[in-house]
């Protein structure tokens, strides 16, 4: 019979979880623990109290608690240990309750352990399913990255090879074997070794054993190989060495890339940079790289030789036969110095009807290219325009190699239509490497190749130290002009200007000197004509010439009766300047000095080669009041006859007419006592010249009057006014305004 019904599964169920959560992991909250175990109690209460025990019903207990992951051990001890303790009792068991609770015990067990075998194989089987998912993604991974590292490999642009640790080479892509010109079956035949090219680099080897060793990973550098056909090519080669899995090297892999066509242009590139590309010769960059080379670490006893070569009236060539014709001329006369510098034995290729086709460029092959270097030693160059050298390492005859550069140049050339001859000058240095400097050098050629012009062109002249220091000096001097000028070294004396019929004064010249901190006080003959020749001029005239009339005009305000007229060298450069008419005009009305008291003085080669602009400038100046004067007289054309056409009111005899007529002897009419015939001739042009300037309405003045028989001969053959030390000296500004001031208290 059934055990009967009584209370108390609740405080069952509440030890039981008790039990449970004391005994391990328990993998849920209370509540939620209290809920499963109260359901589960009323299970095995049940199955305490049927009358029929259900094994299978009772054992899903057991399975429950596996299903809520209570998998701990000590849990169905703890379970099954509350069940035997107190399950009769919460179930108000009868009699024969203890064999119930037994096969409860078991069942629970049963249950529990049958599940629990249940939920380790599905968890084993999922791990197993896990294991194989991964081990066939990771082989389907591999052969993807196999599949594509085999696509990269052979489709690759990139030449890519593979050799062993004996230098076989063991694979290779399709662009390894186009870029040698191989079949990459053959080139698998091939030995590293056997890609070997002179040109590499001598430690390129001592690299790669070091590699095959293991002592290095990688190596980098430009080599070239040969290819199939024999031709050349030159990479960017990369080498890595592939380890083993225990470290040790099994493979080299290496990574090339073609190169050529960069290293050609660059090679273009550095060409453009050291020659001209008119001619092809080296240039002025290149010629101070070998000038570098020669002094940087010279051998005791070396010696070095230059000429410095200039084509002479080059100018006239570009100015009439235009640009083209000059680049062509230049071609010509580069090819001529390079078979100049290749030595007598190696003839012409261009006689006097050869044709030197405007813009021609040397390129490869070419005459005036770097093969212009002839040897160790000796190269020729282009520094600018028509300005060539010749650069020779321990020169020997150098003389004779400048003649025969003469020589050549001067034969004929034919540029299309156009038959020509030019001549050169050249400066020829040569000194020892450990005496000079690469600068040093240049400028000696440079100032020899100035005395060769200034000594008829068409000719060398050998380097010499004392003249070349005057050059230098000269040169110095010229550079110091313009700082000179803006720390006010120049100052203005004046020399007047007597009439030499009661010998009053009439005007003065403006001279200017400049009181150098150095060498004292300088003469104009010592730098104007350098100030001409930089330029300097220009502005060195337009401060004269306000500081002169600011003078005249403070003497015209002081002295109103005296007229002072003030005269202002002027040069023919200084008349181009388009804006020098009203240049004058503005000083004029800056000083207040009226233009009927300034004079300006040209030379007289300088005023008869008036033309043009400077012509009209003198007319203009002429209209405005302002006289001009013909200095030196006599030194150059001396042709009357031009003067009509020219706006001239005053002729300035030279000093040699006048230094005539010292000697006694001479008189207006000629010669009294037979004396010397020489200062009868410097009477009669003196007289000559007085009279037709005179029939032109031209004043005549006499310079260099020294002596009173000089005066006194002057005067007789009517000369109107003179200058000279005989009057006096050039006198600063404030003596002149004392002589001023006794002319003045003599007119009153």
């Amino acid at each position: 019979m059934p055990p009967q019904d009584v209370a108390g599964p609740a405080a069952f169920a509440r030890r039981w979880r008790r039990r449970v959560a004391r005994a391990g992991f328990v993998p849920m909250d209370t509540g939620e623990l209290g809920a499963l175990l109260r359901r589960l109690t009323g299970r095995l209460t049940a199955a305490l109290r049927a009358p029929r025990f259900d094994q299978r019903r009772t054992a899903e207990v057991g399975a429950a608690l596996v299903e809520a992951h209570l998998t701990d051990p000590a849990v169905l001890a703890a379970t099954v240990s509350v069940i035997g303790s107190h399950l009769a009792a919460a179930a108000s068991a009868g009699p024969g309750h203890r064999e119930r609770v037994v096969q409860i015990q078991g069942a629970v067990a049963s249950g529990y352990a049958s599940a629990l075998r249940v939920a380790t194989m599905a968890e084993q089987e999922r791990l197993t399913q896990a294991v194989f998912a991964a081990q066939n993604a990771t082989e389907r991974a591999l052969r993807t990255s196999e599949e594509r590292l085999r696509a990269i490999f052979f489709s690759a642009a990139v030449a890519i090879g593979v050799s062993s640790m004996d230098g076989r080479i063991v694979r290779v892509n399709q662009a390894f074997a186009d870029l040698l010109g191989y079949d990459p079956d053959e080139m698998c035949d091939l030995m590293v070794p056997h890609l070997t090219h002179p040109s590499d680099p001598p430690d390129m080897w001592r690299l790669y054993e070091e590699m095959i060793h293991g002592e290095r990973d990688h190596v980098r550098l430009e080599k070239a190989y040969y290819r199939k056909d024999g031709a050349v090519v030159w990479t960017d080669m990369t080498a890595s060495l592939i380890r083993d899995e225990h470290g040790a090297p099994e493979f080299t892999i290496a990574m090339v890339q073609d190169i050529t066509d960069r290293l050609r242009l660059q090679d273009r590139l550095e060409h453009q940079a050291t020659h001209d590309p008119l001619t092809g010769l080296p240039n002025r960059a290149m010629i101070a790289g070998h000038l570098d080379r020669i002094f940087g670490d010279p051998v005791p006893g070396a010696r070095v030789g230059l000429c410095y070569l200039d084509l002479d009236g080059f100018k006239r060539v570009n100015d009439t036969l235009g640009h083209q014709v000059g680049d062509s001329l230049l071609v010509a006369v580069a090819r001529r110095l390079s078979r100049c510098v290749a030595g007598p034995g190696h003839g012409f290729m261009e006689g006097p009807g050869s044709v030197a086709e405007p813009g021609s460029v040397a390129g490869p092959g070419s005459v005036a290219g770097p093969g212009s270097v002839a040897g160790p030693g000796l190269v020729a160059g282009r520094m600018s325009g028509d300005e060539f050298v010749l650069l020779a390492e321990n020169p020997a005859g150098l003389s004779d190699l400048a003649e025969r550069v003469l020589a050549e140049l001067a034969r004929p050339y034919q540029v299309g239509q156009h038959r020509m001859r030019v001549t050169a000058s050249i400066g020829v240095v040569e000194s020892a490497v450990a005496e000079t400097s690469p600068v040093e050098l240049m400028k000696a050629a440079d100032l020899t190749l100035y005395v060769a012009k200034q000594e008829g062109r068409g000719r060398f002249v050998m380097y010499d130290a004392d003249r070349n220091a005057r050059q230098a000096a000269r040169y110095e001097l010229a550079a110091a002009m313009p700082d000179a000028l803006d720390r006010r070294e120049f100052t203005v004396v004046y020399q007047p200007l007597v009439s030499l019929a009661d010998e009053r004064l009439r005007g003065v010249e403006a001279l200017v000197r400049w009181r150098h901190p150095v060498l004292g006080l300088l003469g104009p003959d010592a730098f104007i004509p350098l100030a001409e020749e930089t330029g300097v001029i220009l502005e060195l005239g337009r401060w004269v010439l306000e500081q002169a009339c600011t003078q005249a005009a403070e003497w015209a305000r002081d002295f109103p009766l005296l007229r002072v007229s003030m005269s202002v060298n002027m040069t023919v450069s200084q008349t181009h300047e388009p804006g020098f008419v009203a240049e004058v005009e503005g000083v004029l009305a800056r000083t207040g000095l009226p233009a009927g008291l300034l004079m300006l003085e040209l030379t007289e080669n300088a005023i008869m080669d008036t033309e043009g602009a400077p012509l009209r400038a003198l007319d203009g100046l002429a209209q405005r009041g302002i006289r001009i004067a013909i200095d030196d007289f006599g030194t150059g054309y001396s042709n009357l006859a031009y003067l009509r056409r020219l706006p001239v009111h005053t002729l300035k005899l030279a000093g040699p007419f006048v230094d005539g007529l010292r000697e006694p002897g001479a008189s207006a009419s000629g010669v009294s006592d037979g004396a010397s015939v020489g200062v009868s001739v410097d009477a009669e042009i003196v007289e000559t010249i007085v009279r037709l300037a005179h029939a032109l309405g031209i004043s005549v003045t006499a310079e260099a009057v020294e002596t009173r028989l000089q005066a006194d001969r002057l005067r007789q053959l009517g000369c109107d006014t003179g200058q000279g030390w005989l009057f006096a000296r050039p006198l600063p500004a404030d003596e002149v305004t004392e002589l001023l001031r006794s002319e003045s208290k003599a007119t009153i």
